[in-house]
């Protein structure tokens, strides 16, 4: 018998078939064999295969990969498989808008087992859609992305910071944004109305534009108005939350639901009925949440009063060098940092300043200063170096409302990674590590579900999410002892550890927690209804 046929022959006995068989065995480019698979539906794992050609699974199963000619195979066994992660709040831009291809790789999430992640959350996404697009997959991203166009940059280019109601003329204009940024392919509109100046905004007026992304199938995404007793409180804000979806006739997706502060502690059962009864009602109501004790924001949002940032910049440094003004700016932030747990729950985050890593507490000691006079001296600084000073972790929340929040079918997993937290670099891992794991609060099939499947069908993307044939191959191999996170309050920029396998649009991005040089990342395409659009 010639040897290559002995050859052939061997083959298909060792992988189980009649021999000539395995010659007329369909390609495939990549089989991950012997996995306990998650299927990201909920379901317990299946130990099998999960076989991939091109962009796509295309087979799922026990010995599935016995069906393929692979190209190659890696061995599982052992190990979790899933669907890539979906994160849907982040804040990414200092890795996508990366002059460096190294960074773009976006290797926060991606080590965290994260392929698609949504931004212009908070009310920050541009209504030029399209141009970003095109500049995102020009240069090259990591992970997909799944773009809202935000409130922020629509009122801000028509009102600018004012503190005012638009007039119809004006709000048109506004209305005319939202609809371009959804026929360009945003899947939501998304609002931050705790931030300036979309904190300005009656609910009205967030109706009126809300209505041009119900009609193109969006999404109302919010940061909501307070998330503790700022302003109208936790549970009069989540009211307008489901008001302006319930008006304006889209699904509403809280953001980083939470109770922040001491003033809202134990409300968590009373956010949760809201939901509920909104929910069965028939109202579409969802939630995110990450796993810290700890929020984050600028130091500016937790202190100052909403009247002291009207106008700008500008006006604000103008109020802080009036006496009279500066002393009511001052007044107020007194009652604001006691609701943020005072100063000593205050650590400054901003890289690169003599404060980082140090609590407000411990610099006012150190400038031998009032801790309200030294809230107002980060503040000025960042008026004159902007976006350089002012970030600040709060550590205000209660386990016991995050343990009730995440257990609820509508509550999926997120980051809102940003510069100076943990949450950028951890999340999954530490929800993985210290709610699965450590206190059982879910299960394993819950966690996956809740960070793949259900996230997908929350956004709205077709065929992510799941491990199932003709879905994209977007999939994580994680060994659940080494899936870990490392970044802590303060190193909050270490890289979470276990990543056996990551694999984006079908390439391998991470192997052997070692990132490959791919940039298979895309933004992804929300496609509104025939005749919505021009």
């Amino acid at each position: 018998m010639p040897s290559i046929v002995r050859l052939a022959a061997a083959l298909a006995l060792l992988a189980g078939l009649p021999c000539g068989q395995a010659a007329t065995l369909p390609p495939a480019d990549l089989v991950i064999a012997g996995g306990h698979v998650h299927d990201g539906s909920g379901a317990p794992a299946v130990v099998g295969d999960v076989v991939i050609a091109g962009d796509r699974v295309i087979a799922v199963g026990p010995a599935a990969g016995r069906r393929y000619a692979a190209t190659r195979t890696i061995d599982a066994t052992g190990r979790i498989v899933a669907p890539g992660f979906i994160d849907p709040h982040t804040h990414p831009y200092t890795y996508l808008r990366s002059a460096d291809a190294r960074i773009r790789r976006n290797a926060p999430w991606q080590y965290q087992g994260v392929t698609t992640i949504a931004h212009g959350v908070d009310g920050g996404g541009t209504p030029e859609v399209e141009r970003e697009r095109t500049a995102f997959e020009q240069a090259g991203i990591g992970t997909n992305l799944v773009p809202y166009v935000g409130f922020g940059p629509v009122r801000r280019a028509v009102l600018g910071d004012a503190a005012r109601a638009p007039d119809a003329d004006e709000l048109a204009r506004m209305r005319a944004l939202v609809a371009q940024g959804m026929c360009e392919g945003a899947f939501g509109f998304s609002t931050g109305l705790f931030y300036a100046p979309q904190r300005f905004a009656s609910q009205a007026e967030v109706v009126a534009l809300a209505r041009e992304a119900a009609r193109r199938g969006g999404l109302y995404d919010t940061h909501q108005r307070d998330e503790s007793s700022y302003d109208i409180g936790l549970l009069a804000s989540t009211r307008e939350a489901l008001a302006i979806g319930r008006e304006a006739g889209l699904p509403v997706h809280i953001a980083h639901l939470k109770a922040l502060g001491s003033d809202v502690h134990g409300q968590a059962p009373a956010l949760v009925a809201l939901i509920e009864q909104a929910r069965a009602e028939g109202q579409r109501v969802t939630a995110d949440q990450y796993p810290w004790l700890a929020s984050s924001t600028g130091i500016t949002a937790a202190l100052l009063p909403g009247w002291a940032v009207d106008g700008g910049d500008r006006a604000l440094l103008q109020r802080l060098q009036a006496p009279e003004a500066r002393a009511r700016i001052r007044a107020a932030m007194a009652d604001n940092l006691r609701r943020r747990g005072g100063a000593e729950a205050l650590l400054l985050i901003s890289a690169g300043q003599e404060w980082t890593g140090r609590t407000l507490a411990q610099m006012a000691g150190q400038w031998r200063i009032d801790p309200l006079d030294a809230a107002l001296r980060i503040i000025e600084h960042g008026i004159h170096h902007p976006g350089r000073s002012g970030a600040v972790a709060s550590f205000n929340m209660d386990d016991d409302d995050v343990q009730l929040l995440m257990r609820q079918p509508w509550m999926v997993t997120s980051s809102d990674g940003s510069d100076g937290h943990p949450r950028q670099y951890a999340s999954f891992p530490q929800k993985y590590q210290r709610y699965v794991r450590e206190l059982g609060v879910l299960s394993t099939e819950a966690f996956i579900h809740r960070s793949t499947a259900l996230t997908a069908r929350i956004l709205g993307l077709e065929q992510r999410g799941e491990l199932q044939p003709g879905f994209f191959a977007d999939v994580v191999v994680f060994d659940p002892r080494h899936y870990l996170p490392h970044a802590d309050y303060l190193h909050p920029s270490e890289l979470s550890s276990g990543i056996a396998l990551l694999v984006v649009n079908g390439r391998i991005a991470i192997e052997d927690d070692v990132q490959t040089e791919v940039l298979a990342g895309r933004v992804l395409r929300h496609s509104p209804p025939a005749g919505t659009c021009p």
